[in-house]
C-alpha cells in the first residue's frame, strides 16, 4: 500500500532514477528504472532481474540535467552525508522528485511513537545537525503529504510494527532496520529487555490502550513530491 502511494506519485514517468536504492524493494514495475547505490554490499544483494545499478552517491549523481522523467528516494535520506545537496541533485537530473522519508526532527513524532518515547530515546540524537523536513522540502520546492502506516504493514521499516510490539523482540526484524545498528548494541539490548518485561507485565498494553482501535497510525512519515 505504501509502495502504491510512491508509484502513484511518480505520475506518468517512464524513466525513473532510484537514488539510494538499496536492494530495490520499492522500484516500480513497468517503468525504465536506473538505480543508484553507493554500498557495494547493498548492490550485491540486489536480486537477479533488478534494474541496473550505478555505484554513486546522491550528492554527486553521474547524469546530465533532466535525464529522467522522475527521481525517487525511499527511506534513505538519513544515510546521506548532505541531504540538501542530494535532493538538489535529484531535482537537477529529473523533472519530478518523489521522496519517502520521516520527520525525525519532530519531537511530537517521537512522543507519538512508543518505541522512541519509552525505549529508544537515542533516536532523537539522529536529527542533531540535520536539515528539518521543511528545509528539505523547501530546497526542491516540494509539497509534503502525510503517509499513514496500516496496522499490518508488511514493509518492515522501523515504525511498521507500531501495533505489533512483539515483532521488535525478533532479531530478524531488527536486523532489517538500520536504526538498531545506529543506536548500538547496548541501547538495543536495553530496549529489548525493557520491552519484553513490559509486554509480560502488561505495562505496554496499559500505556498504549489507544492503539488497539487504530487501523493506521500517523508517525511522521511523509512523501515529498515536486
Amino acid at each position: 500500500r505504501i509502495a502504491a502511494r510512491i508509484w502513484a506519485a511518480l505520475g506518468d514517468a517512464r524513466t525513473v532514477l532510484n537514488v539510494g536504492a538499496g536492494t530495490g524493494s520499492y522500484e516500480p514495475p513497468g517503468r525504465d528504472v536506473i538505480a543508484v547505490e553507493p554500498s557495494a554490499l547493498m548492490r550485491a544483494q540486489r536480486p537477479a532481474g533488478a534494474a541496473p545499478c550505478v555505484a554513486a552517491a546522491a550528492e554527486r549523481l553521474p547524469f546530465q540535467d533532466r535525464s529522467f522523467d522522475a527521481a525517487m528516494a525511499v527511506s534513505t535520506i538519513h544515510h546521506w552525508q548532505d541531504p540538501i545537496a542530494g535532493l538538489r541533485e535529484m531535482r537537477r537530473v529529473a523533472r519530478r522528485v518523489v521522496v519517502f522519508t520521516c520527520s525525525s526532527s519532530d519531537t511530537a513524532w517521537r512522543r507519538r511513537f512508543w518505541l522512541t518515547r519509552d525505549y529508544l530515546p537515542e533516536v532523537a540524537d539522529f536529527s542533531v545537525g540535520r536539515p528539518s523536513l521543511t528545509e528539505q522540502a523547501r530546497a526542491i520546492g516540494a509539497r509534503m503529504e502525510p503517509v499513514l502506516i496500516p496496522w499490518d504493514c508488511a514493509d518492515g521499516f522501523f515504525e511498521a510494527y507500531w501495533r505489533r510490539p512483539e515483532a521488535y523482540l525478533d532479531d530478524r526484524v531488527r536486523r532489517g532496520v538500520s536504526v538498531w545498528a545506529r543506536v548500538g548494541p547496548d541501547a538495543e539490548q536495553r530496549a529489548v529487555r525493557s520491552l519484553r518485561d513490559d509486554l509480560v507485565s502488561g505495562r505496554w498494553a496499559e500505556r498504549n490502550l489507544d492503539l488497539v482501535a487504530l487501523d493506521a497510525a500517523e508517525l511522521g512519515l511523509r512523501l515529498l513530491v515536486t
